[in-house]
């Protein structure tokens, strides 16, 4: 310390006191105090000068008068003390290193002298020093400040255990790769600041963590599997054992540290990364492969959890079909309401995109199965109208979950697992070997015959899609709408619209419903969106394309269809472009227009190319967003008040490979065949096969008699003529798939009773007391989730205040069930380790886990005196 220092010291303290005592038993500064001693203050060295006489001086002595009384000796006692009367109202002063640090800190105790002398590495650093200021309070003891100095070496966001441990771990991850062995530069401090055995005190007391030597590497190893072995439902695996921390009622605050780290935005990629590498030391995956998924539901700790529940999940669906659903949709809630699984997550991580696309995966799969278990039969029709209606109701969702299951597995296959391939084997062959051969079966029967539908294409409260701007467009200006958009999405699917209209009705202003029309035969885009357009009559041009007229005139552009719209003071755009323009823009565009046809091309963009027909599925998953985002645009930015949403065609698909069973084939093409594809044939006077369905266009689509229309043959069932040019993706022929077309009518809703809201959940039981260190809770979802009602996720905790006493768990209330037995959610809770005052209230709360807000508050008293006792 320097004099100067000193100086300004005394001088500070002679400002408000008029006498100051300095005992400076180590005599540091005996040669020289004379010279520290500021102007107008008298020096007494008690070394000199005895202590009756010091005395009698300070009462002689006038109020201006001030005395710095020095001495080098041990201080009295308080009755040998001739001048402690003068000491009690005076003021004490110390000039040795630790003396001024404990006043620089505020610290107010000055039995931390020697406790600061023995940590000057730590306090030879001016900028360490400015950093502990920060957290310092007056009344901290020597375990805070060595807490708050491991804290400062660390640099740590806060300086408390949790904050430490997740910057120690952190420093096992050099250069962002896991190694266990290295010494970190933060624990290197540690050592090099004599901190360490204050670190290891400070675990002890706080999880409960004693061994004889110590390490980072092995605290993590027994964090991570005691908080494994307090999760897991059932004994934890014996060569895990001596892992586990011995005290149950600390061990609970490393299952909270263990649980807010991997929650942590900031710090879950750190623990993902070395939670793996331990699992793979443990050779965790071998010690846990004959457990089930319900004896791992609540466990956390480790991916290879996750991947052994996806397994035993996988293989009951496989064997079992998809029994017990209900138990396999409230399991799979709870993994996807985890950190492996989390979507919340997925963004981040690679790994928690594809273990949220196996649970997608699995939930389709056990759906399919037991959909198809209702129609093991086999499928059988009255008439058109039954199957088209059999279609529409329930069948749809055959095509929609084997759309799922792919696309979830798909988004697996990057990650080079094998978990799904046996399952999408058998989803493949009940799909493309079962369903579509026996649909295609009942089918036929519905469209052949002198009654059959190709007789006359019509059914009973369908309507057709030549008649789509007459029925569906203009009946709408007729009633007074000034202005209807008309978005067109090619080969947008009945299943795949079914799936938009829940997304859009999930929206509060909007309210969209679904109804189905009978599609043009054969299923072409030509065809289709020649009949989507205003006309009076529709007719084939007999030129090498065999292009289509709409009251004489070619509509086979997007300029041409323009052309046609205009008739009826219409528009037509890409869907890009109109997105493009903007709002203001876009404004301008549709002004003066009464009908705006929006065309979208993703679908059969890419699946109608050999090169991409693979990547049908993800155009089916990009189409939802991009419809999601043009109506959004129209009614939000156009401010278009009626939106529908249609296609000109369907399709049929399947993932495996297609052989010559496949195929049927025709040999040589018959005479008059004009136009030759997978999926149609068109052409005059072509007669009849057995190897197709056959027609003409007059009944199917509406086109003028004579030459204006052409006979046309479409395989049966799923096959096709040929495969050149891609044979996965088809259209073109009569099934449900491709002829059964979607439209969507989209409003912006003012009906209060058409708003949206989050879904009401409650807590079950009365018990309002936390006896244990794991506690779980029931809730109970108090109505099913629909278009109107919305599931919510929520993270549920205990606090003291806005303290966490407790990890912080989500939890999804999304059940559709009209039972209440089956919209229970259970949570468990581990409570940290302390001692709570019995009579305060707590808080279970639960926030939305979007917004943060606050949904439910309730008091419980926290006891765990009768836990800790065992």
């Amino acid at each position: 310390m320097s004099q100067q220092r000193i100086v300004e010291a005394l001088a500070g303290l002679f400002s408000t006191n008029q006498v100051v005592f300095w005992q400076d038993q180590d005599g540091e500064f005996s040669s020289v105090v004379g010279a520290l001693t500021p102007t107008q203050v008298e020096l007494i060295d008690l070394d000199i000068t005895p202590s009756l006489e010091a005395k009698i001086k300070f009462e002689r002595a006038g109020r201006e008068s001030k005395f710095l009384v020095y001495s080098t000796r041990q201080e009295l006692e308080p009755s040998q003390d001739w001048l402690m009367d003068v000491r009690v109202r005076s003021k004490a002063f110390s000039a040795d290193s630790a003396s001024i640090m404990l006043e620089d800190l505020g610290l107010v105790t000055q039995q931390l002298r020697a406790h600061l002398k023995a940590r000057s590495k730590f306090l030879r650093a001016k900028d360490r020093v400015e950093r502990l200021k920060r957290w310092v309070l007056p009344n901290d003891g020597a375990e805070d400040l060595d807490r708050k100095m491991i804290a400062v070496l660390v640099k740590a966001d806060q300086p408390d255990l949790s904050a430490i441990l997740l910057r120690l771990f952190a420093g096992l991850l050099p250069d962002g790769v896991p190694d266990l062995d290295t010494e970190s530069k933060a624990w290197s401090d540690i050592v090099a600041n004599e901190l360490e055995d204050a670190l290891w005190a400070l675990v002890a007391r706080d999880m409960g963590y004693q061994v004889t030597s110590p390490s980072i590497r092995d605290l993590l190893f027994r964090v991570l599997v005691t908080d494994f072995s307090r999760s897991l439902r059932g004994a934890c695996p014996a060569q895990l054992a001596h892992f586990v921390l011995s005290d149950k009622a600390l061990a609970a605050n490393a299952c909270v540290f263990a649980s807010g780290w991997r929650s942590h935005m900031a710090h879950f990629g750190s623990y993902d990364a070395l939670s793996g590498a331990v699992a793979r030391e443990l050779g965790f995956a071998g010690l846990i492969s004959g457990l089930t998924a319900e004896a791992l539901t609540d466990s956390m700790t480790f991916e290879e959890v996750e991947r052994r529940i996806i397994q035993d999940l996988k293989a009951r669906i496989i064997f079992g079909h998809g029994a017990d659903m209900d138990g396999l949709r409230t399991l799979i809630a709870r993994r996807r309401d985890g950190h492996w699984a989390n979507k919340l997550l997925a963004h981040a991580s690679a790994t928690t995109r594809a273990l949220a696309a196996c649970y997608d995966a699995l939930e389709a799969a056990a759906a399919f199965f037991e959909l198809k278990a209702k129609f093991n039969a086999g499928f059988g029709f009255a008439d058109a109208e039954a199957g088209l209606g059999a279609y529409e109701r329930e069948l749809y969702r055959f095509d929609q979950l084997y759309r799922q299951f792919n696309h979830a597995a798909d988004a697996v296959e990057p990650m080079g697992w094998a978990l799904l391939h046996e399952l999408r084997d058998r989803i493949e062959n009940a799909y493309s070997g079962w369903f579509v051969p026996q649909l295609g079966s009942a089918w036929s029967k519905i469209l052949e015959g002198d009654s059959g539908l190709l007789s006359c294409w019509k059914a009973k409260s369908w309507g057709n899609q030549q008649d789509f701007f007459e029925r569906q467009v203009q009946v709408h200006l007729d009633a007074g709408i000034k202005r209807v958009f008309v978005i067109i999405s090619d080969a947008f699917r009945y299943e795949t619209a079914e799936e938009l209209v829940r997304e859009i009705n999930g929206k509060s202003r909007f309210k969209a419903s679904l109804a189905p029309i009978l599609g043009v035969l054969p299923s072409y885009t030509a065809l289709g969106m020649a009949a989507l357009l205003p006309h009076k009559t529709l007719a084939y041009k007999r030129n090498s394309n065999l292009e289509l007229m709409a009251d004489g005139a070619m509509v086979s552009t997007l300029e041409q269809r323009g052309e046609q719209l205009a008739r009826v003071n219409g528009v037509a755009v890409k869907a890009d472009d109109l997105l493009a323009m903007g709002k203001d823009k876009g404004r301008e565009f549709v002004r003066d227009h009464s009908v705006i046809y929006v065309y979208h091309d993703k679908i059969d963009l890419l699946g109608d190319k050999q090169g991409s027909e693979r990547e049908t599925f993800s155009a089916v998953a990009q189409t939802l967003v991009e419809l999601n985002q043009l109506a959004a645009f129209i009614v939000n930015s156009l401010n278009g008040s009626l939106v529908l949403i249609t296609a000109d065609h369907g399709f049929l698909y399947q993932e495996s490979p297609l052989d010559e069973s496949d195929k049927s084939s025709l040999g040589d093409k018959p005479d008059g065949t004009l136009k030759a594809k997978k999926r149609y044939l068109l052409g005059d006077d072509l007669g009849t096969t057995p190897k197709a369905w056959s027609g003409n266009t007059h009944v199917t689509a509406g086109t003028e008699p004579g030459d204006g229309s052409v006979d046309f043959w479409v395989p049966r069932g799923a096959s096709r003529f040929h495969f050149a040019g891609g044979a996965r993706f088809v259209h073109g022929s009569a099934m449900p798939q491709e002829i059964v077309i979607p439209v969507i009518t989209l409003r912006e809703s003012e009906n209060q009773s058409a708003k949206t809201r989050s879904v009401e959940f409650s807590l079950l039981g009365s018990s309002n007391k936390v006896v244990t260190n794991k506690q779980r809770f029931e809730f109970i979802q108090t109505e099913p989730v629909s278009e109107r009602i919305l599931a919510r996720t929520v993270l549920v905790s205990l606090r003291d205040g806005e303290a966490l006493i407790s990890d912080e768990v989500s939890v999804t209330f999304d059940s559709a069930s009209g039972l209440m037995d089956e919209r229970k959610r259970s949570v468990m809770l581990t409570v940290r380790s302390g001692a709570y005052d019995k009579t305060k209230d707590h808080f279970l709360i639960a926030r939305d886990a979007k917004t943060n807000v606050e949904v439910m508050r309730i008091a419980l008293k926290v006891d765990l005196a009768f836990a800790n006792d065992f």
